[in-house]
């Protein structure tokens, strides 16, 4: 098949969720109820003011309250239905949802989810593998409906620490390296020739690199 080398590339805007008051704290998973603080919905709304100006085709959110709760500002703004999407959600991490990011810490498996966590399945949840799997897939399902497009996906940080790695050929070992703060767009850039690669990451404020017009290569 001829590939034509013309054709735009679509544009991810991988976006963490805003901060809840738990953010740092606990690790919440996929538990329900957990909110985005007042802090948090700022961070929404400043998102979405980044976003103004862009022709999004789509909306993509986590289903968790805190992701769709971050999408909601920049919805409103485009006009656009968010569209739950459960390859993107956070990373279900079994019997450890809900525990203290400080007595987990001490545990002797912190050190290999650190230091090794393609090797590591959180006991009764997901393994890493399997979270980066997902994520992979329902960035590549979004991308090939959206071709030529710029699309919004609304997630959380290890997610999206982990398709980081992959669309940057990174081993999954590193993923923790890999820096994802609230509220913060990573742009990933899925070529027509079938190739991929991340051309903003853990952008905060200003302009978002790597979008079309605003310093793209």
């Amino acid at each position: 098949m001829d590939i034509d080398h013309t054709a735009p590339s679509t544009l991810l805007l991988l976006v963490r969720h805003g901060v809840t008051p738990t953010t740092g704290q606990v690790l919440p998973g996929r538990a329900p109820g957990l909110h985005l603080s007042e802090a948090g919905r700022e961070q929404a709304r400043a998102v979405a003011q980044r976003l103004e100006g862009l022709e999004l085709a789509a909306i993509y959110t986590s289903p968790m309250e805190r992701a769709r709760e971050t999408a909601a500002p920049a919805a409103e703004s485009s006009g656009l239905e968010p569209v739950l999407c459960g390859g993107i959600v956070e990373c279900d991490f079994g019997e450890w949802t809900g525990g203290q990011l400080t007595e987990l810490s001490r545990l002797p498996e912190w050190k290999t989810v650190q230091q090794a966590p393609s090797t590591f399945r959180f006991p009764g949840g997901e393994s890493f593998p399997e979270m980066q799997d997902r994520m992979v897939a329902a960035l590549e399902a979004i991308a090939a409906r959206h071709r030529g497009g710029v699309v919004a996906c609304f997630s959380h940080a290890d997610p999206i620490k982990a398709a980081v790695a992959h669309l940057s050929v990174r081993p999954l070992d590193e993923f923790q390296k890999i820096s994802i703060d609230p509220a913060s767009v990573t742009v990933a850039e899925y070529r027509p020739d079938g190739t991929t690669a991340v051309v903003g990451t853990n952008s905060t404020v200003g302009p978002v690199k790597g979008l079309r017009g605003t310093g793209r290569p």
